[in-house]
């Protein structure tokens, strides 16, 4: 984030940083972070996200095109000042032009830093083709090692292609490779040990992830949730965790050296501990929308402009209108705060 210069007062702030073209909020945050769902389908029906028919998918015309994204990315890239791309979906590897995308957004200059969050179900066949066509690095989610909860949690008998997914990603080099883990009362919250132990074992690095209200059945119960103290307090029963000395900046997990490191733990607190404050990210939805905030209402439409004949310039300056909206935090915890209609599949994380 650009610092502010001596004596420069927030408006003067978010002035200077609009005329140098970023994008930037009336709070003076900066986003270089830009989350691309690619698609909103999954093959997997977690139950935390969805229920078990699934949802009524985007059809396939709403849908960006390959050379749309890219472009979308380009302008991004060279005009607002994108450092970080990162592929979400939906389930990204179901996009059948992943590979090609990500060989076109990793040829831009300056060449932005990329990610995948992925539930790892084809990552096996696909790993060593996304680290040619230049993916730095993976998310993979695993909420449990047992195969009979697993069936309950996803609603699919895939357990063993997970853990071959992730073997893959890591032999392929697509490393740090992180799991992400959300723990749910009564659930799998007895099994936050032993998915750290089988981290640290392989060398992945674990991240916890408090449950947020964007399932697709808008049934979040927050005092079912699993809070971030929770989790710190009975990983603490295990092991020796001490704060990581890195500066965490605006990444959204807090982390800890377990057992005096190298490994890490993080524990994304988006509930109970809220990191809106240093947020620095912006979100295309996979049908085109501008999202300034993962928790929204409103969304900004930029399929539209795009396909009718809106210039570099034009797109731009309308995605930088959509962020100065951006509100200060995503006010769950106001009696006022509206879950998105859309789910987290959706959205993109």
């Amino acid at each position: 984030m650009s610092s502010p210069t001596p004596d420069e007062t927030l408006q003067e702030r978010v002035s200077r940083l609009r005329s140098e073209g970023r994008l930037v909020d009336r709070f003076g945050r900066v986003a270089t972070d830009l989350r691309i769902s690619l698609i909103d389908k999954c093959n997997l029906r977690c139950t935390y996200c969805m229920p078990a028919e699934g949802l009524p998918w985007l059809p396939k015309e709403q849908l960006l095109t390959d050379d749309e994204i890219v472009r979308l990315a380009r302008i991004a890239v060279e005009k607002l000042g994108i450092e970080e791309i990162r592929f979400t979906g939906g389930e990204p590897l179901l996009r059948p032009g992943l590979v090609s995308i990500l060989d076109q957004v990793t040829s831009l200059s300056p060449r932005p830093q990329t990610a995948l969050t992925t539930n790892g179900l084809g990552m096996a066949r696909i790993a060593p083709a996304l680290k040619d066509a230049g993916l730095d690095r993976v998310n993979i989610s695993l909420d449990t090692l047992a195969p009979e909860r697993f069936v309950a949690l996803t609603r699919r008998d895939r357990l063993h292609d997970v853990l071959d997914g992730i073997a893959a990603a890591q032999q392929a080099g697509l490393t740090p490779v992180k799991i992400n883990t959300v723990l749910m009362r009564g659930v799998n919250d007895d099994e936050a040990p032993a998915l750290l132990r089988w981290c640290l074992a392989h060398g992945y690095e674990l991240r916890f992830i408090e449950q947020m209200p964007l399932d697709g059945g808008h049934i979040w119960d927050r005092h079912q949730m699993i809070t971030a103290q929770e989790i710190l307090a009975e990983l603490q029963q295990h092991f020796d965790l001490t704060p990581d000395p890195a500066h965490r900046g605006a990444a959204p997990a807090e982390t800890w050296l377990v057992d005096g490191g190298p490994i890490r733990v993080g524990v994304i607190g988006s509930v109970t501990r809220p990191f809106c404050g240093d947020c620095d990210r912006t979100r295309l939805t996979a049908d085109g929308q501008i999202r300034n905030c993962l928790f929204a209402t409103e969304e900004s439409d930029l399929r539209a402009a795009l396909r009718g004949g809106a210039s570099d310039d034009e797109l731009a300056d309308r995605w930088r209108t959509a962020m100065i909206g951006k509100r200060a935090g995503h006010g769950i915890d106001d009696p006022s705060f509206l879950q998105p209609a859309r789910p987290m599949s959706a959205i993109g994380g």
